[in-house]
């Protein structure tokens, strides 16, 4: 099992609902509502924050988003960048 499995295995059903909201405005490419900023260091690297839920995601020269991290905030959230 993955990290971002083992992620969502643990969150309630209302943090549940609230990241799958948030997976599919990212697949649809509608984030203008969100909180969504660049990250430094690697080309097309995103995070979005909903509380203290990130998603940490990549996009591509042809659009496609590639999940690369879900989880909450603390002090390991971006070192594996």
């Amino acid at each position: 099992m993955d990290r971002i499995s083992k992620f969502l295995n643990k969150l309630n059903q209302k943090e549940k609902n609230v990241v799958k909201d948030l997976l599919e405005k990212i697949r649809r490419r509608d984030v203008a509502s969100l909180d969504v900023k660049k990250l430094k260091g690697i080309d097309n690297c995103f995070r979005v924050r909903k509380g203290e839920i990130r998603i940490i995601y990549i996009t591509n020269e042809s659009g496609e988003t590639s999940l690369l991290n879900i989880e909450r905030k603390n002090d390991n959230t971006y070192k594996f960048l």
